[in-house]
């Protein structure tokens, strides 16, 4: 068993362990193996110990890697996620490339993945990004803001708005970490209650997950336990 299958089956252990602690069923919660700044490599030893889903961060780095995996026996089972910042030049590469992106904050961003979005595939599957914490500085759309964003993204035509993603601040302790979750929760709720049939509630990571669960994830984004200590990215 290589380390990569090892550390992804000790992930599904914790996700079963925290999913029963939660009250919830053992696979109620998705696994997305966080691949940014690791090689095809690694991501290929992931699909052999049954990995489907990742996501990267860096664009141009994600789109070779896709490309370099373009023949990869499992190829048509993959599913990438953006999961990282997208700027105006890049939407097209994302559009282009990626099956989800989960990291729309700006309508503008949504409106140009919807016209860059190839006729061939099919819509592509996107979540909002929320700032639960209230940060200036952080990325993710104003809770305030987020129901007429939620309502004009889930109105373009090849776009599918499926949920909300959240990246808070790291938390003291448990209860502390499933309260900063709880708020994206209740968006997520009331955006459903406003008609909307969102399935797709993002958040959690390596060091955080249990408390995610227990909140209400339904997707987990994990890394570093999966995949070991994150390499410096080339210059």
């Amino acid at each position: 068993m290589t380390t990569i299958a090892h550390q992804l089956h000790q992930v599904h252990q914790r996700l079963q362990t925290a999913c029963v602690a939660a009250h919830r069923a053992p696979d109620a919660v998705a696994l997305l193996a966080v691949s940014k700044t690791f090689g095809p490599d690694a991501v290929a030893q992931a699909i052999a110990a049954g990995q489907r889903q990742f996501g990267e961060n860096y664009i141009q780095e994600a789109v070779d890697k896709i490309r370099a995996l373009a023949d990869h026996p499992a190829r048509a089972e993959l599913v990438w996620h953006c999961i990282g910042p997208v700027q105006g030049n890049k939407t097209r590469l994302v559009a282009e490339h990626f099956d989800w992106v989960q990291s729309i904050d700006r309508l503008k961003i949504a409106q140009r993945l919807s016209d860059q979005r190839p006729a061939h595939l099919p819509p592509l599957q996107v979540c909002l990004q929320v700032n639960v914490d209230g940060g200036a500085n952080k990325s993710g759309v104003s809770p305030g803001e987020l129901p007429a964003l939620a309502h004009a993204v889930a109105a373009l035509p090849r776009l599918r708005l499926r949920g909300l993603m959240c990246i808070p601040e790291p938390a003291p302790d448990f209860d502390a970490e499933k309260a900063l979750f709880m708020r994206a929760k209740a968006q997520w709720d009331a955006l459903n209650a406003q008609g909307l049939a969102l399935d797709t509630l993002s958040m959690g990571m390596s060091a955080d997950l249990e408390a995610a669960v227990a909140a209400g994830a339904t997707l987990v984004r994990v890394g570093t336990a999966i995949f070991g200590v994150r390499p410096p990215r080339a210059a």
